[in-house]
């Protein structure tokens, strides 16, 4: 529960500290005094929205700090251990703090670590409610009113295994229509791919048979050409007996052998030319054996060209080079035999998505039937505690419908507020029939049920008795003082029916020091309180009959 509050330099706070306790606690002001900015501070330092005008004219910086304490495994209290902000010298206590300063900017704190508004605003759903002024407003909405129902209800665990289960069916359906194109994909990629391989299997070109082609298609087109170079050749080697290179050779050995007979030293010489004649006579030979091969064949070149052009064409197509065909027929069938058949991996999927959405729809209907046997029991109490709120014939209903079909992470219900305001009337939803009197108290009712089902420790109620008076007041008053004895509740009210139920009352005043205007807020000692409840009474003149009528409230209520 909150028990201190320090503002400095807020709004027209320049400095207020206020210790509270458990129990009810009332505050009191007249009009425009400043009742509510110790409330609007607080939800600053929960992690609400900053503006620069919530600064103190002329001010650097504005100042708030809560301190809480807190009970062993409580929402709080754990949640702090799950972020590593708690102190660890007392974990029993929590201080936020928030700085706001002239530029705008906030600095936010938990126990003096340094965090983001998010975080305070996340660890403030777990130590704080407030009901505003315009909370009777938000009755008005669906999404609000489900809400509370499932406050009233305490479903928690409920409500988490649904928002599990909704997000894990997502989570599947996601997988499942990702599958479902991966699958049309591939089988695109499949077909495409079978077709590439049939075409490559029927070419069926072979490693190293483009070059060769090319080769032989070059020597076909060069027939007579190689058989003209051939024979000029075969001319100069050896048939001319006159003039050949064979004739010429075999004579300069011939000379060369008596030349070795005279004088040792053409020894070597003369191997060289026996050699080099031995050569000529080879590649004579093998001249011959080539040009004896040489071969004009029309239909033979035209078969290699034709299947040139195949390789050239299908080479275009697949974007590679004539060469490298056979690697691409190689790399495309083992892509074919590595593409994976997904028909049972996407039966598996499916199965999984229709379990995943039967366990959410069986999670939806547990939801539902908590919520039917919830929402009898609170139209029920609803209805006794808005008779005891001078709407004697009022009678309060939950009308709540499940689809199925419509599933989302709150469950399968639609739900509305009913009223019947008078006997012989029909009922209608409350944005039809409620006055604003009606609503405030229905409002009012539904938080002080539904917040007594709540884990959150502290509940502020700010002016939420408008348009209430009289005996109806005090029964609001005796309502908020029932809730105060199973949690700290601190409300700030104008009704003195309401202000004799808490058990400390703050008062809130104007007042002027050097040429600027403070708010103080104090907290009254049982004379005082008796003095403020006559004033309530009475307006600005206190007579002795509002004091002895404030002393006589306060004397029922003890």
């Amino acid at each position: 529960m909150l028990i201190q509050l320090t503002i400095n330099n807020f709004a027209i706070v320049r400095h207020l500290n206020i210790e509270l306790t458990e129990g009810m606690s009332v505050i009191t002001g007249e009009t425009g005094a400043g009742k509510s900015i110790a409330i609007d501070a607080l939800g600053v330092c929960l992690g609400q929205r900053t503006e620069i005008n919530m600064l103190r004219e002329g001010q650097e910086r504005a100042d708030i700090c809560a301190t809480f304490s807190l009970e062993k495994n409580t929402p709080a209290f754990q949640w702090l251990q799950m972020q590593e902000l708690q102190d660890i010298e007392n974990p029993n206590e929590c201080i936020l703090r928030r700085i706001i300063n002239h530029d705008g900017r906030s600095k936010a704190f938990i126990n003096s670590i340094p965090v983001s508004a998010a975080q305070l605003k996340e660890l403030g759903q777990y130590l704080v409610h407030i009901n505003g002024q315009h909370a009777s407003q938000l009755l008005l909405k669906t999404d609000y009113q489900l809400r509370l129902l499932d406050n009233f209800c305490a479903h928690t665990n409920l409500l988490t295994q649904m928002r599990a289960d909704h997000q894990t069916w997502q989570a599947l359906q996601y997988q499942v229509e990702t599958f479902q194109q991966k699958v049309t994909e591939n089988e695109a990629r499949k077909q495409l791919l079978q077709y590439q391989v049939e075409e490559l299997d029927e070419f069926n070109l072979r490693p190293d048979e483009y070059l060769a082609l090319e080769e032989e298609q070059k020597r076909l087109s060069s027939s007579e050409q190689l058989t003209t170079l051939s024979q000029s050749t075969l001319q100069l080697l050896s048939e001319n007996e006159t003039v050949s290179i064979d004739s010429l050779l075999y004579k300069a050995t011939q000379y060369l052998d008596e030349l070795c007979e005279l004088d040792s030293r053409y020894n070597n010489v003369s191997s060289l030319l026996q050699e080099a004649l031995i050569q000529v006579q080879e590649a004579t030979s093998e001249i011959q054996q080539l040009a004896s091969d040489i071969e004009q064949d029309p239909t033979s070149l035209y078969e290699i060209e034709q299947r040139l052009g195949q390789a050239l064409q299908l080479a275009r197509k697949h974007h590679v080079k004539p060469e490298n065909l056979v690697e691409l027929h190689r790399c495309l069938k083992q892509e074919l035999a590595q593409l994976i058949d997904f028909s049972d991996s996407e039966e598996m999927l499916i199965a999984q998505e229709k379990a995943a959405y039967a366990q959410m729809q069986a999670t939806a209907l547990a939801l539902h039937q908590s919520r039917q046997i919830g929402a009898t029991k609170l139209a029920q109490q609803v209805t006794q505690s808005i008779k005891k709120l001078a709407m004697e014939n009022g009678e309060f209903f939950i009308e709540l419908n499940a689809d199925y079909n419509k599933i989302n992470q709150h469950g399968a219900d639609n739900l509305v507020f009913m009223l019947r305001s008078n006997l012989g009337q029909m009922t209608q939803p409350l944005t039809k029939i409620a006055s604003g009197g009606e609503l405030s108290r229905i409002s009012l009712a539904i938080q002080v049920l539904t917040s007594d089902r709540s884990a959150i420790p502290t509940l502020i109620f700010d002016e939420v008795d408008v348009g209430i008076s009289g005996a109806t007041a005090s029964v609001v008053g005796k309502l908020l003082r029932k809730l105060g004895q199973r949690c700290q509740v601190i409300c700030v009210t104008h009704l003195p029916q309401v202000a004799c139920h808490g058990h400390r009352h703050f008062t809130v005043e104007k007042q002027t020091v050097e040429g600027k205007t403070e708010t103080k807020m104090t907290a009254l000692s049982p004379q005082q309180r008796v003095k403020a409840l006559a004033k309530l009474l009475g307006g600005s003149k206190v007579t002795d009959s509002a004091l002895a009528n404030a002393q006589e409230m306060l004397d029922l209520v003890s």
